[in-house]
């Protein structure tokens, strides 16, 4: 499973409900979009916040009732009516993506999450919506799962955030482990680069785990799709590992055998 992008929305999965495949499609191809507005293309950063300003406005639309002229956001607003969905997670969203445009260094754990909890917990927050298991509990657990995710893109994608200008490793965690930003541009296999993504690597694995309650408390095929969620993100984390935390000189991904691993992993579950 790659860990990454919007790819974590179960669009073409199987286990998705017929019923409630044209609810994701609309979900994803706003948070797909709106994404793609923040980080793709040689847009100025001006350009992209009016473009991002333009959905929140569509967004705001839809919650006052009305239906935008633009087909994808008319789409989302039939969604919105017919599952009473919040928009509020969606508004959480572009938040994010708009910070994203102008935030490429964070000083702390603490802001890191702050932005997990607009760019990726929205996502599962949704799905429970759709599926109709709101509860204290599935949240907190799905804010859990899906900041893990977020996570552990960031670990994965190390190198190729850095080529963007981006760095989401907290600067007080570079600067506990003895790491320069400077450093980051000689692509370090260091023991001090290596106990920094270690630590970071257990941080998001006992937050998966502290989430991963959560599928044995939803029945079907959400239950099952979770599961592989959870499971492929811990794998990436393992692969991470395995390349001894170098992940500049190829990207941690998973493969055939590691497929077999999480679907057996997910099976014991």
């Amino acid at each position: 499973m790659p860990v990454e992008h919007y790819e974590n929305f179960p669009v073409a999965s199987f286990l998705l409900p017929r019923r409630l495949a044209p609810a994701v499609e609309a979900i994803y191809a706003f948070a797909r979009s709106a994404d793609d507005i923040a980080d793709e293309g040689d847009a100025t950063a001006a350009e992209r916040l009016a473009a991002l300003e333009t959905y929140g406005q569509a967004l705001e639309a839809i919650e006052r009732g009305s239906v935008p002229p633009d087909p994808m956001f008319a789409r989302l607003a039939g969604v919105v009516a017919g599952f009473r969905l919040p928009v509020t997670p969606m508004h959480d969203l572009l938040s994010a993506f708009r910070q994203d445009v102008v935030t490429t260094r964070y000083p702390d754990y603490t802001a890191l999450l702050d932005y997990c909890r607009r760019s990726a917990n929205p996502v599962g927050r949704l799905m429970l919506e759709l599926y109709d298991a709101v509860d204290e509990r599935n949240l907190r657990d799905s804010d859990a799962i899906c900041t893990a995710l977020q996570l552990i893109n960031f670990w994965q994608d190390v190198a190729i955030d850095l080529a963007k200008g981006r760095i989401y490793l907290p600067l007080e965690d570079l600067e506990r482990h003895g790491v320069l930003e400077s450093d980051l541009l000689g692509h370090p296999a260091t023991p001090a680069w290596r106990a920094l993504m270690r630590f970071e690597v257990e941080r998001a694995r006992a937050l998966m785990l502290g989430g991963a309650p959560l599928v044995r408390r939803l029945p079907g095929r959400i239950g099952w799709e979770l599961r592989l969620m959870v499971q492929g993100g811990l794998r990436i984390l393992d692969a991470i590992e395995r390349a001894d935390y170098d992940v500049f000189r190829r990207r941690p991904t998973l493969a055939a055998a590691d497929w077999l691993a999480v679907g057996w992993r997910a099976l014991r579950m």
